[in-house]
């Protein structure tokens, strides 16, 4: 967790990517936001292990094609060794195999280069809250795979759900954000996130992405 500095709470972000080009503009704008510092950048995966060992970070914007060592490897030593850094995935890649393996490694949240910089903001924030954030695209992606994949045995839901719980896990298996689900369900954010916190520790739910394929094997997306 940040410092408090005054009253706003800043985050400390390192930017990953092997294109100067998009690394340092990235890095510029990032900054203009009045709750978020960038402490380092860098253009591999052995850079940003060198400075997340330098210094506290909070959230790593990660690329996952860079040269020495990739996006993904670095996701999981981070998660090694660093794992109260959260991680979110800028790639140009949405295919179904580096989605799920950089999800796999341990990130935090999965966007496209496509994404606006309100979008990038938004996830960067969400990650350090513990939250996960996949864009639309990546979401679609993601939904489609595992529809396409045979339930897993054993994966059945515990029957200590709420019902209230069951409707938050189905409509984060359509793809609602908390905000959407607050504004379906007619209640406020926190109390959504207290229902996803309740529900997949009862579940064994390790994120978002892990929330959407037992909804879906479950029947309820």
């Amino acid at each position: 967790m940040s410092e408090q500095t005054g009253e706003a709470q800043r985050l400390r972000v390192v930017v990953a990517d092997d294109q100067a080009a998009v690394r340092e503009p990235l890095a510029m704008v990032l900054g203009l936001s009045e709750d978020i510092d960038v402490v380092a950048t860098a253009a591999d995966g052995s850079e940003v292990l060198a400075a997340t060992s330098a210094g506290p970070v909070d959230v790593v914007l990660m690329d996952l094609r860079m040269p020495v060592l990739d996006g993904i490897e670095a996701t999981r030593r981070l998660g090694e060794e660093h794992p109260e850094v959260a991680v979110v995935v800028l790639t140009t890649f949405a295919d179904e195999d580096s989605i799920l393996r950089a999800l796999s490694a341990g990130a935090h949240g999965y966007l496209t280069k496509n994404a606006g910089r309100r979008d990038i903001v938004r996830a960067i924030r969400a990650a350090a809250a513990g939250q996960s954030v996949l864009d639309r695209e990546v979401q679609d992606r993601l939904l489609a795979t595992v529809r396409t994949r045979a339930p897993v045995p054993g994966q059945s839901l515990p029957g200590d759900l709420t019902p209230r719980e069951r409707e938050v896990l189905t409509l984060i298996g359509q793809g609602l954000p908390n905000r959407g689900i607050a504004e379906k369900l007619f209640i406020s954010e926190a109390t959504v996130k207290t229902h996803i916190n309740n529900l997949f520790a009862k579940a064994d739910i390790r994120d978002r992405a892990d929330a959407v394929r037992r909804a879906i094997e479950a029947g309820l997306a």
